[in-house]
């Protein structure tokens, strides 16, 4: 089969389209021709060496996420058949042409959503499901901050939200990613680059805070987050593009009760990760078919431009994410 390769850690231009191994198919296993992939801050990670795989994948092709069609099933595999239309989080391995993957970690594309719409899809809404409503508690009627909504995780999320009737609050560095997440459910939106989260969100409910918050910024958020929040709030911290260090007052912590965890998907044991993409399939994807929650595509490449993808990608300016289409053979 053929891949996109890291050929040594570096800049976008290490990547080369090379055939490797196919893939042996356990079980199981459901071995599935991939139509295309999505990029993830991980990748470009991975690509400079600073985040390898978890046992079982290969470091030098990474993808956390795939849409295609099943050619091959394991002998104790009875969910799938050839021909199925299936999506799937992955550990890596979305950028090949072809991938095996346990048979309870596949979904069902539903059937008004492409391949490109589909591989937009799992790691996204996977991690904000999982953070928002699994570890968190979001209730409806709560309130919610969301960080960087013009994020892949960022637009999943406030559509999550959205769809569980929560009030949601969201930031990002320009007005255009702020309108077009209120077009899909932002209620209160605010542009870091000339605005005060905290101070907006104590306005806006009267001096309380906010319930709940997704943070993919870190460091750089610490203090205004906790000022943000509610009388026992919860924050999860997906991500730490703005530092993973900084002193901190535990004892604002302690006054208003709260509580502050973080997360990792990718490193989780299969059963762990395989129930969550069951309890998302039975609980969203019906959301999916109805519209109420939509895919967020920004640009589409072919997998032979993945150099360029990852290149947009480091701009920041994208909204929602960027998918790998790969060539049909």
């Amino acid at each position: 089969m053929r891949a996109a390769v890291i050929t040594a850690p570096g800049g976008p231009e290490v990547f080369a389209i090379q055939d490797v191994e196919d893939p042996s198919v356990g079980p199981e296993e459901v071995l599935v021709a991939v139509r295309a992939t999505a990029l993830n801050r991980a990748d470009l990670l991975q690509r400079r060496g600073r985040y390898p795989g978890p046992a079982g994948t290969r470091d030098d092709i990474p993808g956390l996420e795939m849409a295609g069609e099943v050619i091959e099933v394991g002998a104790n595999v009875r969910q799938w058949k050839p021909g199925d239309r299936v999506m799937a989080l992955l550990g890596g391995g979305g950028y090949a042409d072809r991938i095996a993957v346990h048979e309870r970690m596949l979904m069902a594309i539903p059937a008004n959503l492409t391949f490109t719409q589909a591989a937009s899809i799992p790691e996204v809404f996977l991690t904000a499901f999982d953070a928002l409503f699994m570890q968190c508690g979001l209730q409806p009627g709560e309130s919610v901050l969301v960080h960087a909504v013009g994020s892949g995780v960022g637009s999943a999320a406030v559509q999550l939200a959205s769809a569980a009737g929560c009030r949601v609050f969201g930031t990002a560095g320009s007005e255009d990613k702020l309108q077009r997440a209120a077009e899909l459910g932002l209620n209160v939106g605010v542009n870091y680059h000339d605005g005060d989260f905290a101070q907006v969100v104590k306005e806006r409910t009267d001096g309380r805070g906010v319930d709940v918050i997704l943070d993919v910024v870190g460091a750089a958020y610490w203090h205004l987050n906790v000022s943000a929040m509610a009388p026992r709030a919860r924050m999860i911290i997906v991500g730490t593009m703005g530092g993973a260090k900084i002193e901190v007052d535990l004892g604002a912590l302690m006054a208003k009760r709260a509580s502050v965890q973080g997360t990792l998907l990718r490193a989780r044991a299969l059963e762990e990760k395989a129930t969550l993409t069951q309890t998302f399939a039975k609980r969203c994807l019906p959301l999916f078919a109805s519209e109420r929650l939509v895919p967020v595509v920004d640009r589409v490449y072919p997998i032979a431009q993945v150099g360029e993808a990852h290149t947009y990608m480091e701009t920041n300016a994208n909204f929602g994410k960027i998918v790998l289409e790969h060539e049909v053979r």
